[in-house]
């Protein structure tokens, strides 16, 4: 490392090692101090009052009193709070909403970001993550380039005066630490601007001759841009423009699909890619090995972690279980409780543990994010996988895709129907459709079987979209750029249907 670098990593030492000491005796105990917490913001709102939180004295009592909800169950709240009521969700007030990346339909959610919640979960979870990266890194410089962050808008709410609504990422750039913001790129102005048409150039102006260092920000979008720089500066790859790039922090959509296209276009043996897991409503996880996928579940953020096995999700009245009893290998939906005002929340993601000592796991998709028409089973992580080996085997990238299930009521049998956006085309979609196929039955024991002669899932159909085919939905959709992403998989063809319909 470079002096600076160094100086600033060795005075941080201190919490790497407050992090370690948390495996493997004191997750209970962390994991406790972190619902206590929770506990002493629940019973100062009036949430906690019509939930008798005062009466709950003990983690089981609190599975048993407080509902497990989602974001509807709340929205009355959230309504209120937008408005300037205080003591609702959380104590006191919250002048804070971010807009739930979510999908490209349905009402947009708004999720109290509180400063409490913004100082000791995301701001948390950012300089742990750069902590737990430079441990893997003597060579960075990192505090001797600039880190480019790359982030959606906010503006104003209509209803309350000072109260702002918008992506978690330009909350998170707004209210910056110094150390943070004496390294980033462009500018906040730069970033706050609300057209993307007019950010990328913006961008692409301010920081085209910049020493930067590292990439913070959403994996589709950041291409997306660099892309446009490229075009800009005549270079062939990225590393002619920023010679000292080493890191991507990464998160919001799977990196699978996109990897290959990095690696060609960041061809340097230095970069490194680091996922992190910090949605609207928390930061979860953080890549802290870079040959292991897997994230580090973050224990002390004031977040309180339950966990429904997947079997449970659909039932009227699932059971919950805590950290230390999940299992490897098991799908989990994950419910959270939060010092942001969110008690017994599902989230919407569901994760699957592959290691316990420490916590590890990767992100399988979402609850409502899978195809499962035909008792496939199809989840999101089982789809980039397989795109991302088949697209290696072909040589080829993707930008952007969705696929949802297609019924015969003639036959009783039907299949799934994808939409790709290729970077570059495959010379026959036919053979690339049955590879694609072929390993989606290789990953999913489920897929494979009806699969099988004589069952109900026949070979899946591509249709390939034209280039800019996505971006143009989500323009349309009043969606484009930030943390917004298309859903990969419906278990519905709405989605799929509006997409095609475009080309």
């Amino acid at each position: 490392m470079d002096a600076l670098t160094r100086a600033i990593y060795t005075a941080m030492r201190l919490r790497l090692a407050t992090i370690h000491r948390y495996y493997p005796q004191r997750v209970e105990e962390v994991q406790y101090r972190q619902w206590q917490r929770v506990m002493r913001c629940l019973r100062s709102t009036e949430y906690g009052w019509s939930t008798h939180a005062t009466r709950i004295s003990s983690p089981e009592q609190y599975a048993e009193l407080v509902p497990l909800v989602q974001y509807e169950d709340l929205r009355e709240y959230t309504d209120r709070m937008i408005q300037g009521e205080s003591n609702v969700l959380v104590r006191g007030g919250c002048d804070r909403f971010a807009i739930s990346s979510g999908t490209s339909g349905g009402r947009s959610k708004y999720i109290p970001v509180n400063p409490l919640h913004l100082q000791m979960c995301h701001f948390k979870g950012g300089s742990d993550a750069l902590w737990l990266y430079l441990a893997t890194r003597p060579d960075s410089r990192f505090f001797r380039t600039k880190g480019l962050v790359l982030g959606g808008s906010q503006k104003p709410t209509p209803l309350a005066y000072g109260i702002s609504q918008g992506d978690l990422s330009s909350i998170l750039i707004e209210r910056m630490p110094s150390l943070g913001s004496s390294i980033r790129v462009p500018s906040k102005e730069t970033l706050m601007i609300e057209d993307w048409m007019q950010k990328i150039p913006a961008i692409i102006a301010e920081t085209r001759d910049a020493n930067v260092g590292s990439l913070s920000g959403v994996p589709s979008w950041m291409l997306t841009l660099i892309k446009r720089l490229l075009e800009d500066t005549h270079a062939d790859n990225l590393s002619e423009v920023w010679s000292e790039l080493e890191v991507f922090f990464h998160g919001g959509i799977s990196f699978a699909p996109y990897r290959e296209e990095y690696k060609r276009l960041i061809p340097s043996p230095r970069m490194q890619y680091r996922e992190t897991y910090n949605a609207s409503e928390g930061f979860f996880g953080i890549q802290d090995d870079p040959h292991d996928t897997a994230m580090l579940l973050m224990l002390d953020y004031g977040i309180y972690y339950e966990f429904i096995p997947l079997s449970e999700l659909d039932t009227p009245h699932p059971n919950t279980i805590p950290l230390v009893d999940v299992e490897i290998g098991k799908t989990y939906a994950l419910v959270i409780s939060t010092l942001g005002g969110l008690y017994r929340y599902i989230i919407g993601d569901t994760v699957r543990f592959t290691q316990r000592n420490p916590y590890k796991f990767v992100i399988v998709g979402r609850t409502t994010n899978y195809i499962n028409a035909f008792g496939e089973e199809l989840m999101v992580c089982n789809a980039d996988e397989a795109l991302a080996r088949i697209c290696e085997e072909f040589q080829i990238t993707v930008a952007e895709y969705t696929a949802a299930p297609a019924f015969d009521p003639m036959s009783g049998k039907g299949k799934h129907e994808w939409i790709i956006e290729f970077n570059e085309q495959p010379s026959d979609l036919a053979h690339f459709a049955h590879r694609l196929h072929e390993e989606l039955r290789k990953i999913n024991s489920d897929y494979d079987a009806k699969s099988s002669p004589g069952m109900t899932l026949q070979p899946l159909e591509i249709h390939s979209a034209p280039h800019g085919t996505f971006s143009r939905y989500l323009q349309e959709k009043g969606k484009l750029g930030g943390q917004n992403k298309i859903p990969r998989l419906r278990n519905d063809r709405t989605l799929f249907d509006e997409v095609r319909a475009l080309f």
